[in-house]
């Protein structure tokens, strides 16, 4: 089956969804990290993220994929990897305005689906279940409470950022208000999808809900 996770950022989408996939033996494709890439791209070709024909043309000679490296799974930017250099807060910024451009979507969407072929995948990202994947099996979008998710945030990337707690939730709130009021494509709970809140749920509490979903519809226990 194709299983959707959808959320904002800070929800724990990634987390949940690498131990839910290697539960149910399923790929796991994080769709976010193929816009921090192209985030990644921009910012070191000095692009605005506004600039469609540049992103237009930076994006005809790219290629963007993973690949699996002793287990562990890997972006690649024309054959670099890429995976390290993506998690901070300033690609996460950067792949929140690309990710509203056309020209971005129309290029991930068939990478995305090309992905989806094979079924037996858990896909992560923002718009999964409403946008790439309609027709999937099992939909959840996952979501928890702004100053929980900020939290999150903070814990993953202190020490490295040096953003206070506060300027991290800020940047959670213009990130929401970025991603659900974007005119393409916008965040939001697909009608057929699993609502799921995890501000007060464990990782194992939000893994167990899902796979339980998710067997009862294969048939399993």
């Amino acid at each position: 089956m194709i299983v959707t996770i959808d959320g904002p950022a800070g929800a724990g989408k990634t987390t949940v969804s690498r131990i839910l996939a290697r539960r149910l033996g399923y790929r796991y494709v994080d769709t976010g990290a193929l816009y921090r890439g192209i985030a990644f791209a921009a910012t070191n070709a000095g692009i605005d993220p506004a600039d469609d024909k540049g992103l237009e043309k930076m994006l005809a000679g790219m290629k963007i994929g993973f690949t699996v490296r002793e287990g562990s799974t890997r972006l690649m930017l024309n054959e670099k990897d890429i995976t390290d250099r993506i998690r901070t807060p300033r690609i996460a910024m950067a792949a929140s305005a690309v990710s509203a451009r056309p020209v971005v979507r129309k290029f991930l969407l068939d990478i995305q689906r090309e992905l989806g072929k094979e079924k037996k995948a858990v896909f992560e990202g923002r718009d999964m279940g409403t946008v790439v994947f309609p027709q999937a099996d099992v939909k959840f979008y996952l979501d928890a409470s702004v100053q929980m998710r900020a939290a999150r945030r903070f814990r993953e990337f202190e020490g490295e950022s040096g953003q206070s707690m506060e300027a991290v939730e800020n940047d959670i709130r213009r990130r929401d208000e970025n991603d659900s009021n974007r005119s393409l494509a916008p965040l939001r709970k697909a009608d057929d999808a699993i609502a799921i809140d995890s501000t007060d749920m464990t990782i194992d509490r939000v893994v167990e809900a899902m796979y339980r979903h998710v067997s009862k519809l294969s048939g399993g226990d």
